[in-house]
């Protein structure tokens, strides 16, 4: 796993609602860009509600959420209306975004798959945090203190 900072790798992955974002889409706003395994499962479903929960203080200060499973667009509608999460979930079913942040391989008992990471990027489109195991449980908490943390040495 790189070591921060480093340039953000470009990508393009759709939304719910069939549009494209990419990395340019969030320039000059921070951008907390998580990866997780699968929608509606425990661990997922605690992460993006730690994140959901956070997310109007994340984004006064200036920073989106954006959530990356390989669910198709059907499944994280389902996701998004059960839990009410307040951000964008984009479908990555080949893992090709996922493999430009380094969040798809080798998990345990040898599995390859999804590997639940969190970056932290810049208005600047630089990676200036890697949550390289995240803790579903008070991840948005702790996205929230580190990004007025990463504010503070501006």
């Amino acid at each position: 796993m790189k070591q921060p900072p480093y340039p953000a790798p470009d990508f393009t992955a759709l939304d719910t609602d069939g549009k494209g974002h990419s990395l340019a889409d969030y320039r000059g706003k921070w951008l907390v860009l998580y990866f997780y395994p699968k929608d509606d499962t425990p661990g997922c479903t605690t992460e993006a509600c730690s994140l959901r929960d956070a997310r109007d203080d994340i984004a006064a200060l200036g920073a989106e959420v954006v959530g990356v499973s390989r669910d198709d667009a059907s499944s994280h509608d389902k996701f998004k209306a059960k839990y009410t999460l307040n951000f964008t979930l984009l479908s990555d079913p080949e893992h090709e975004l996922m493999d430009l942040y380094g969040a798809w391989g080798k998990k345990a008992f040898g599995q390859e798959g999804v590997l639940r990471r969190t970056f932290i990027i810049n208005p600047e489109g630089t990676v200036v945090k890697v949550y390289g195991r995240v803790t579903p449980l008070g991840h948005g908490e702790q996205v929230l203190a580190e990004l007025k943390e990463l504010q503070a040495q501006k």
